[in-house]
């Protein structure tokens, strides 16, 4: 059963059929500033997330490996796409929040952990990375790439 997900004021609708039971959060800079807080999103494969309707959707390049996509109309973030080579180059990370229906996904990582502001604290058992080894992995994975 595909999952379905919209922006605040429905002028954007999209699917997918992955079948999608972990997320992630982020807390870099970046991130925070995107989303007025945690980013927390679900991944979809390249070429994975179909768009039903979507004219209201600009994409902002925020660095060197990402673009992030938003609503025009309401501003609602809606994912963050990675642009840079390598083995998860068209990977699409779906914002949790603009998801029809979240049942059965759990949060598995935390990256940027040594970005994270003081005032709050996530719980649960999962991974937590720091800035320096997510950009490493980045880095590793355009070099398998053979870029």
């Amino acid at each position: 059963m595909p999952r379905t997900g919209s922006c605040l004021c429905g002028a954007t609708k999209f699917s997918f059929e992955t079948p999608v039971t972990e997320a992630a959060a982020c807390h870099c800079s970046m991130c925070r500033k995107w989303t007025g807080g945690i980013a927390m999103s679900v991944e979809v494969p390249p070429d994975g997330l179909h768009i039903e309707s979507g004219d209201t959707i600009t994409v902002y390049a925020s660095s060197e490996w990402g673009e992030r996509a938003f609503c025009s109309a309401c501003g609602s973030g809606l994912w963050y796409r990675l642009v840079a080579p390598g083995p998860h180059h068209g990977t699409c990370y779906v914002n949790m929040g603009t998801l029809d229906d979240t049942t059965g996904i759990t949060l598995t990582h935390e990256l940027f952990i040594d970005a994270k502001p003081a005032g709050y604290a996530l719980s649960g058992d999962h991974t937590c990375i720091t800035g320096a080894e997510f950009l490493a992995m980045m880095e590793d994975a355009a070099k398998g790439s053979g870029s």
